[in-house]
Parts: structure tokens; sequence; C-alpha cells
């Protein structure tokens, strides 16, 4: 029977202080989780599953059949594996906190603006600016929308989109991603100035990507989405959400390396809302801690998102503030490093704030507080 092992954080502790060190922090972060479920499954179905803090690992790892002891054993590593900065010319984005990145999308039919900084090179330039001087360590900037239903786009019309608004960004200073899934787009972005790769398809639109993506030596974003070709939103018929979307990002971060990408820049991204209702929504983002255990740099892109309006009475794209704040936060207090936004001000504040109660909660030793 195929066995697989995933160890998730469950609990988390204020500080490892307040626990006499029992704890572990989670990829390089601010967060420390306390206690972790160890769970076996065979076939599909949890064959084993023990709760256990750090000081017990040792013993439960030891007990687990042979076949999965070194993939239990790296999980373990993997979680508290602290990263490199993402080197992005001169630009350094350092993970030890949450850094927030700005989406720009230069598309006639994105879901969340409309399209109005694709043909206005002013509000597009406004929007940009703002994004930056508030506090993004990274600009998004995509000419496709991944909407379901979306029109495909023409490699060269996407090019003609993304090219002007990555000559803005790059002037200006900014670090700059370029989420396509198209080899063609990626080579012109990052002549033009990109920095970063963020494929929704995680390198399989495209078998010239993973080659090309290895050829460049840049960081690369593997985003899940269950669909293959067009349909990225095609239904996957999980087992089990949380468990499948980890192999299936174990699958395309082992994909990667051996197709040549440096591990060190390799980011994984769970992927709220593709291919995903909104109860495998939910379930997912109530596990973010156990993507850790993969050993990579993670991101999480929840702004505005339809779930966000099944949760608020249909809210329409731009009255999502408050559950986009919500998600972030959530993703803070998960040890989640790239925070993928629409609102920046707003996230970038929510950050600044969260990083003081965090700060304040590891640097008190008494444990009892003021």
């Amino acid at each position: 029977m195929m066995g697989r092992i995933y160890i998730q954080p469950i609990t988390l502790a204020g500080s490892p202080q307040s626990v006499d060190g029992d704890a572990v922090r989670l990829g390089g972060s601010m967060v420390y989780a306390r206690e972790f479920a160890v769970t076996l499954r065979r076939d599909g179905e949890v064959a084993q599953r023990h709760l256990v803090t750090k000081a017990g690992m040792a013993d439960v790892l030891s007990g687990l059949p042979a076949d999965l002891a070194e993939e239990a054993a790296a999980q373990w590593t993997n979680l508290s594996m602290t990263h490199a900065p993402l080197q992005c010319g001169e630009r350094t984005i350092r993970l030890d906190q949450p850094q927030v990145m700005g989406i720009l999308n230069v598309t006639p039919d994105s879901f969340s603006d409309g399209g109005k900084f694709m043909d206005d090179d002013g509000a597009m330039q406004d929007q940009a600016s703002s994004m930056h001087e508030a506090g993004a360590a990274i600009i998004d900037i995509g000419g496709e929308s991944t909407r379901p239903g979306a029109a495909v786009v023409w490699e060269g019309d996407e090019i003609k989109r993304v090219i002007p608004a990555i000559d803005y960004c790059a002037a200006m200073g900014a670090a700059v991603s370029v989420d396509t899934r198209r080899p063609g787009v990626m080579e012109a972005a990052l002549e033009a100035g990109a920095h970063i790769i963020n494929d929704v398809s995680a390198l399989r639109h495209d078998p010239r990507s993973l080659e090309f993506a290895a050829s460049t030596g840049r960081p690369v974003i593997l985003m899940h989405a269950p669909g293959e070709g067009e349909n990225l939103h095609e239904s996957a018929g999980y087992s089990a959400v949380a468990f499948d979307v980890f192999d299936w990002l174990r699958d395309a971060r082992d994909r990667a390396i051996a197709g040549g990408i440096d591990r060190a820049n390799i980011v994984l991204d769970p992927g709220i809302g593709f291919g995903k209702s909104l109860a495998d929504n939910l379930t997912l983002l109530n596990a973010l801690p156990l993507f850790h255990a993969l050993g990579q740099p993670l991101l999480l892109g929840a702004s505005r998102k339809r779930m966000i309006g099944a949760l608020s009475n249909e809210a329409g794209a731009h009255e999502r503030l408050g559950g986009s704040i919500a998600l972030a936060l959530l993703g803070m207090n998960a040890g989640y490093h790239l925070l993928r936004v629409h609102d920046v001000f707003e996230t970038v504040q929510a950050r600044n704030v969260w990083r003081g109660l965090r700060d304040a909660a590891l640097t008190d030793f008494s444990g009892l507080g003021d």
C-alpha cells in the first residue's frame, strides 16, 4: 500500500519562551508552532495520527514505518528551515517577516479592476507608484486574467500589455514579478527588468517553461492549480484537499529541482480559489502552516477572492477589503512570507501592527506581560 506522511503544525505559541522552548519557528518567520499532527495515510485513508510537541517528536518519528522515515525527517527539518532573501536586482526581499506583493493587472477583464490600468498609462503609473510608496516589496504584473472563463490571450498581446508596466516599475526601482505561464512572455519581461517569474500553472502550461526558468537563475513562484491546459480551474476531486495540494506542490517542487531550478529560488503558493470549492478553500486556509513542511518560502494570494463574497452576502470585488485583510492576517499568523494583495496600503498597515504585536510577544520574557 502506498504511504504518505504529513507533519502539520496545529497550535501556535505566542513565543518560544512562553512554552519553555518547546516550540518550532516556522520557516524562519516570526511565528512559532507548539503542537503537531503527524498523519500517515495509506491509499488515501488515514492509518495513523499522532499529536505531539517538539519534545516528543523524535519518539514519534522513530516509530514510523521504514518507508516513510526519510520523508518524515525531511519534513520535520523543513518546518524550521530559514529561507534566504530573494534577490531582485539591487533589491533584497527579506523573508523573516511577511512581505506584501502588490497586484497590477493590465488586462481588459480582471475581476478586480475591470481593465482600468491596461489602456491608461497614467492610471497604471499612478497605481504602481502608490503601491510602491505604500510599502509593496514586489509589484506583480499580469497581462492575462486567470479568473474562471477568462479569454485566452495571444502571447504577443500579453507581451504588449505587460512591458510598459514593467518598464515603469523597474525604472522607479521596484522589485517586479511577472504573472504569466508563457515562456515568451517570461523572457520579454525579464529583459524589460522583471526579477521573478510567477506561474499559476507551476511551469506546466508550456513544455519550454521549465527549461527557460531554470536557465535564468531567477526566483520562480509555483502555484497549485488542478486543471490542465487552458482550464486551470477544472475540479480535482480531492480526497483530502490540504494533503492533496501538499502532495501536488511537493511534486511541482521536485520537478522544478530536477529541471535545474535552484531550490532556494522556488516559492510555493497553495492556489486559493483555483479549482476549489468554498469548503475546499476554507479547509486549505485552516491548514496553511502545513505547507512549511515542504521547505520553501510560501505565498498566499487570497485578496478579493470570490470566497470572500460568498461569505459576505455576495459582496462585489471592491467590497471585499475587510475579508482580504482577515485572510492576510491569517497568512501572517501561519508564517507566510509573501502576501499577494490588491490593497497594499491597508495590508502593509495591518502587517506593521501585527509586526509590533509579534515583536512585543517575542521580547517579553516574563510570560506575564506588563
